[in-house]
């Protein structure tokens, strides 16, 4: 687990590089829910979501440790490989990433923006991966996970931000990817002494976690067919897992019905752009309303990249 200096540190380092974001109580929100909502606007970073905050920490251990490594690789869909490649543009090393075929147009364009050689490979994340760790041992790269401890000590400074501005709060919903986020936010929780409940939110086509969460181990699934590509994983980490057990009090289940739901929600109340994880934590939230009625609730808005289409026909939907 962190400690509150390991994320003191990690934010010296992330703001270097970007500002905090904010979070703001949304009264249409509040109306739609029934209940107060701080929202933290992760999509305010300078990739739109919150993993850059990990990518700099990381990058920035690599750079002082190994100075004259060739270049880093990872697998991605989109917001992982965006923070590496910033990352590493900023510390002057070579960064590649790894993305599965038919993955986010747009997020494709905003890594090789940010300098990054691109490599389409394989039919999702977990097969993207496998290539990326092929192709580290044949260029000599070193291969950037997508769970460590400096990603999860980055992105937790989105949670001391979060719990240290906002007043108490009864409960927070956190997306889980691969999980950094949600270990960031109960290593903030338990360092601070806070007794807010953290609930994992992922998608009914990629329940992985919320499997392994109720057997108490490691269980894979087949595939990984959401909308919602940030949360798209088949294979959970172990030592996240772990984490997670321990910290978290449950793990919702949202549709892409329902998460397309949040993000028409979100723009009509807040006018905030979401990707389908971004959105995922108010959908877990309207989907226990009643659970939720007059408390305070924290809602992690991970991140707003989302290919127009997509977006056109999530707003579209309703």
């Amino acid at each position: 687990m962190l400690s509150l200096q390991d994320v003191e540190d990690a934010a010296a380092i992330v703001y270097a590089a970007m500002p905090p974001t904010p979070q703001y109580a949304w009264p249409l929100l509040a109306r739609r829910t029934g209940c107060e909502v701080w929202v933290k606007h992760e999509n305010h970073t300078p990739t739109g979501a919150f993993k850059v905050r990990g990518g700099l920490v990381y990058m920035d251990r690599l750079k002082r440790e190994q100075p004259a490594v060739a270049g880093v690789i990872s697998a991605t869909r989109g917001n992982h490989g965006q923070s590496i490649a910033l990352a590493a543009a900023r510390t002057g090393i070579a960064a590649t990433i790894v993305v599965p075929l038919g993955n986010s147009v747009e997020k494709n364009a905003a890594m090789r923006a940010f300098g990054a050689e691109l490599v389409e490979a394989g039919h999702d994340f977990d097969s993207a991966r496998e290539t990326a760790m092929r192709l580290a041992g044949e260029r000599g790269l070193a291969m950037v996970p997508s769970f460590h401890r400096d990603l999860v000590c980055g992105v937790a400074t989105y949670a001391l931000e979060l719990f240290r501005t906002a007043p108490s709060l009864d409960t927070v919903y956190v997306p889980i990817g691969l999980g950094s986020g949600i270990c960031g936010v109960i290593a903030v929780r338990d360092a601070l002494g806070l007794s807010t409940r953290v609930v994992g939110v992922v998608s009914t086509e990629a329940p992985a976690y919320a499997l392994s969460f109720a057997a108490g181990k490691v269980v894979a699934t087949n595939s990984a067919d959401t909308m919602a590509d940030g949360m798209a994983v088949r294979g959970p980490d172990a030592e996240a897992l772990n984490m997670i057990l321990k910290g978290a009090d449950r793990i919702v289940q949202v549709s892409d019905n329902e998460v397309m739901a949040a993000m028409r929600a979100y723009y009509e109340d807040t006018h905030q752009l979401t990707e389908g994880a971004g959105a995922a934590s108010l959908a877990a939230l309207m989907q226990e309303r009643e659970r939720q009625a007059g408390k305070r609730v924290g809602l992690v808005l991970s991140g707003g990249n989302i290919d127009r289409p997509l977006y056109l026909r999530a707003l579209a939907d309703g």
